[in-house]
């Protein structure tokens, strides 16, 4: 049975990923059919589409029960995203990634008040509706000041949306200014994110349950690294191009809605109560490696091959760590 479990895992990750596609496809096609501004698809829609899986897990995992994979998902992703999907995009680009210090300087003290911020509201062992709608409500917030500052363009995936959708006044693109196929699209991404998260959730406390492993362990780690395959992809794929700044915006982005979208919403569906042990080393491991990854981009305002080393460095320290503790 052990591996059919495994075969339903990483089937289930394969649809997942497919229908964040047309989620994301749809939804450009929406906004560009009303004629809604690009900033705002990229900003919005966009980013959420990309945390799509993370977002589907967590809310699924929660309202089945299951808060320590709802938890572990979500802060497991952030910590994905920043010791993994970053060094790639490190590795891999063909030079050193710049990074504008001004616009990283106020996303990351965002981004640290609000890991802090929701540890505290965690810190008794529980996230109930309330602690979801105060993070729900930042990240409303986070949208309209976004929104508004223009000089946050240069982080938004203006150019990837552009690369794949046709200027709507182009002939090849007439036929794509309707609604239906993209409300098609939108509405099959959503089922099909909704559908396949369910056999993930399945298949991966089978497989914890197999080998005695907690549901902690495999929400921080198995899960939480198939999920943020797109982020993972995305930088990759920017790196290569050269379009280094759109890989860190996009990890900026994700870490944002991990937090907020992701444990505020999973939380308002299902009160999370997780053992304070998670508590206080998830938690604190993700304001560790966040603070290192935003420190040192910070540090001449670019991330190289160096730095990405040392943040690759630190995502093995925790799960050495997480080994440790949940085996």
């Amino acid at each position: 049975m052990i591996i059919l479990y495994f075969a339903v895992l990483v089937i289930s990750f394969a649809l997942l990923f497919k229908s964040a596609d047309y989620f994301v496809d749809g939804a450009c096609g929406i906004a560009e059919s009303l004629n809604i501004s690009k900033l705002v698809v990229g900003i919005v829609l966009v980013g959420l589409a990309t945390t799509a899986p993370e977002f589907g897990v967590s809310v699924w995992a929660a309202s089945l029960g299951e808060p320590e994979i709802a938890l572990g998902n979500a802060i497991g992703s952030v910590l994905v995203d920043d010791g993994v999907a970053l060094p790639l995009a490190a590795f891999l680009a063909p030079t050193a990634i710049l990074v504008n210090c001004r616009i990283l300087r106020i996303i990351g003290i965002f981004l640290l008040a609000i890991d802090g911020l929701a540890f505290w509201l965690a810190s008794n062992g529980t996230i109930g509706r309330l602690e979801g709608a105060v993070l729900v409500g930042l990240l409303i917030l986070y949208f309209v000041v976004l929104i508004k500052k223009k000089g946050f363009r240069s982080f938004t995936q203006e150019k990837v949306i552009s690369s794949t959708n046709p200027d709507p006044s182009s002939p090849a693109s007439g036929a794509a200014c309707g609604l239906r196929r993209p409300i098609l699209l939108f509405a099959g991404g959503i089922i099909g994110v909704v559908v396949t998260t369910r056999f993930v959730i399945w298949a991966a406390k089978n497989i914890a349950d197999h080998f005695g492993l907690a549901d902690t362990l495999i929400g921080l780690t198995v899960i939480a690294i198939g999920t943020s395959l797109p982020e993972i992809s995305t930088c990759i794929s920017a790196a290569r191009k050269g379009e280094g700044e759109i890989a860190v915006g996009n990890i900026l982005g994700a870490d944002v809605l991990n937090v907020l979208w992701i444990i505020g919403v999973a939380s308002l569906v299902n009160p999370i109560h997780v053992d304070l042990k998670v508590i206080h080393f998830s938690f604190p491991a993700m304001i560790v490696i966040v603070g290192v990854m935003l420190g040192s981009l910070a540090i001449g305002c670019r991330l190289n091959k160096g730095k990405g080393v040392l943040l690759i460095s630190l995502y093995g320290v925790y799960l050495v760590l997480t080994m440790m503790l949940f085996i």
